[in-house]
């Protein structure tokens, strides 16, 4: 019998592996994208790329970025059933989840940010007891956050933000919690005492009330959003006592309004008033001869403290903030001009300010200079720029028109520019970042970009450069300030842009989709050099990178090009070169000579296609030893 058993296991192994490998090809030939080069002539899967096995079974799955699209069928995914780690993140998923996911009783990682997927928090997710890592950032799910997540006693990250839940966040008892994040949606009520020890930014972009955010809740509010009310006694009040409180109460309004209208009277009898835009303005135009800081320094965050508030000019208050698409509306123009600003930097389309409102929300406020058109033109050249979706894009939320003022809003991202990363720390106690993170970057930077272009042959961004690509905390990438320059007067002095204009553009206003391909060229040898262009920053010397890098390549001592915090990675001199390669080739000559942004975002997929920002997903296996 044992004989038998021993002869036998083998072949049991085998059938085991071979229904995991049924699984794959099954799920490639539903979603699969242009990265799934498996060699399927190879009876074990276990050596194709994102696969990993044990024991001769495939308990890790890894397809990030790999232009998958679709929905998971039922009984794919599922039949691989000692799967501990799923990441099929920042691809273009979309539907239902399918419900025999649940089957997956060994998952403890699962990475679904990044993609299109709908409804409900799926049900199945809590019968899945042992996850621990747990992301659904960035897609389209809906309706009430659920109290089943309970269930997940072992889950150290939770990520909901940037979907569309409504109601309110239910309490959320989880030991374990590390990571938790549902910001960006469309929750209210006040935040459950459980959470009020995570960050501030973990609840930003909802209607939230109560610690850890400034604003308090103006009454108790349970999780159900249910006012809670003192006990009554048996007896009531009576009703002289309750006139009494009445006559009081309005009494004393009329007595606060009296002394509200002396005040206001007083303040306006000496033409006192806060800070509003013109003032602004001055103070900001000092803060900059200052500090010596030039127009094109955006990327640089002075944090030049500026008054306080702004305040609601007379003419405003006629005007109304101008939404997107189904951006939530969190505040209003009046809170817009009362939020405590402070300078990020002055561009060449005009300055930008951090905007952090009573409710705890920080967005990003940009005022534009030398705008000529009228609300009409305005509104019919931004009207495009609204509706760009794409998660490697910083959202335009909206914007304010008036003679005096243009405003745009958009969403704050934490991290700043990659200008800023990768000249405004050259210190001792720099961490740099490591090469997955650096490819990362430019192929989400490249991927946003073609987005733009997918749109129509005459839509380009006019202004690409490494301060305006910005990082969120997991270091991905997002393109900036797109179709500005299309809205605002060229500038004055032509060197302003040189360190990333293509050489046939004149009028910057005036900008094709090749011209964007040669100064996102610019922007891959300034991240794989460390280098600034010519007159990108105030306080370094800048060169021509597109000709320095043709003369070092040339003289055959390519390696001298790369950074040295690049050069201490090993195995990745052959990515790097390529790379390389794909930026000269951006920065070509003759706009005939550079490929589109299309096959420049292909060519960096096909070289590492493994490669995103760094987040929690890398140090998975930690979570799955605990």
């Amino acid at each position: 019998m044992e004989v038998l058993l021993f002869l036998f296991f083998p072949v049991t192994v085998f059938s085991d592996l071979s229904v995991d490998r049924s699984a794959l090809l099954a799920l490639r030939a539903s979603v699969g994208g242009r990265t799934l080069f498996w060699n399927t002539t190879l009876t074990t899967p276990c050596n194709w790329p994102g696969v990993l096995c044990e024991n001769d079974r495939v308990t890790v799955l890894r397809l990030p970025a790999a232009s998958l699209s679709g929905v998971i069928p039922p009984n794919t995914l599922s039949n691989i059933t000692l799967l501990r780690t799923l990441s099929l993140r920042l691809n273009h998923l979309s539907g239902l989840l399918p419900s025999d996911l649940s089957h997956l009783s060994r998952l403890r990682n699962l990475y679904l940010q990044g993609n299109q997927f709908s409804g409900p928090v799926p049900e199945f997710i809590f019968s899945v007891h042992g996850v621990v890592r747990l992301n659904l950032a960035q897609n389209n799910f809906s309706g009430e956050i659920p109290s089943g997540f309970n269930n997940l006693t072992r889950l150290k990250t939770l990520y909901l933000e940037n979907n569309g839940f409504t109601g309110v966040l239910p309490e959320l008892e989880l030991p374990n919690l590390e990571q938790f994040n549902v910001s960006f949606n469309s929750l209210n009520g006040s935040v459950p005492k459980g959470l009020e020890g995570k960050p501030k930014s973990a609840f930003l972009g909802n209607s939230f009330c109560g610690k850890p955010l400034d604003n308090a809740c103006a009454d108790s509010v349970s999780p159900k959003g249910v006012k809670i009310s003192g006990k009554s006694s048996e007896k009531g009040l009576s009703g002289g006592a309750i006139a009494g409180i009445v006559i009081g109460s309005v009494v004393g309004l009329l007595l606060l309004l009296l002394v509200l209208f002396i005040l206001l009277r007083k303040r306006s009898g000496n033409n006192a008033r806060s800070v509003d835009m013109p003032e602004i303005k001055n103070q900001e135009t000092e803060a900059g001869e200052k500090s010596g800081v030039e127009a094109e320094n955006a990327d640089v965050i002075s944090a030049a403290a500026i008054p306080s508030h702004w305040e609601n000019r007379t003419n405003a208050a006629a005007k109304k903030l101008v939404f997107f698409g189904n951006t939530s509306r969190m505040f209003d123009l009046e809170e817009l001009l009362r939020a405590s600003a402070e300078v990020l930097g002055k561009g060449t389309v005009g300055t930008t300010y951090k905007a952090v409102m009573e409710v705890g929300a920080m967005v990003v406020v940009k005022r534009l200079k030398d705008v000529t058109f009228s609300e009409k033109e305005f509104r019919e050249k931004i009207e495009w720029m609204g509706v760009m979706n794409h998660e490697n894009l910083v959202p335009l939320r909206a914007y304010y028109y008036s003679r005096e003022e243009k405003l745009l809003v958009y969403d704050y991202i934490p991290m700043g520019s990659l200008s800023a990363l990768l000249h405004g720390n050259k210190g001792a106690g720099r961490t740099p970042l490591n090469w997955e993170a650096w490819f990362g970057i430019a192929l989400g930077a490249a991927r946003g970009i073609e987005y733009l272009h997918s749109q129509s042959p005459n839509i380009s961004h006019g202004n690409i450069k490494s301060s305006n690509i910005l990082l969120t905390r997991s270091y991905k990438a997002q393109v900036s300030d797109f179709g500005l320059n299309h809205l605002v007067a060229p500038p004055s002095s032509p060197t302003q842009v040189a360190g990333y204009r293509a050489p046939e553009v004149t009028d910057t206003r005036r900008v094709s989709q090749k011209a964007d391909v040669y100064s996102f060229g610019v922007v891959v040898l300034e991240l794989l050099t460390g280098k600034a262009p010519t007159h990108a920053l105030l306080n370094e010397e800048g060169v021509d990178l597109p000709r320095w890098v043709q003369s070092v390549v040339q003289e055959k001592w390519t390696s001298e090009v790369f950074d040295l915090d690049l050069l201490r990675y090993q195995n990745v001199e052959e990515e790097m070169v390529q790379l390389l390669q794909v930026a000269v080739d951006c920065t070509a000559q003759y706009p005939d000579q550079r490929p589109s942004i299309s096959e420049v975002a292909r060519r960096i997929e096909d070289l590492h296609p493994s490669s995103l920002p760094y987040d929690q997903e890398q140090s998975d296996h930690v979570s799955e030893a605990q």
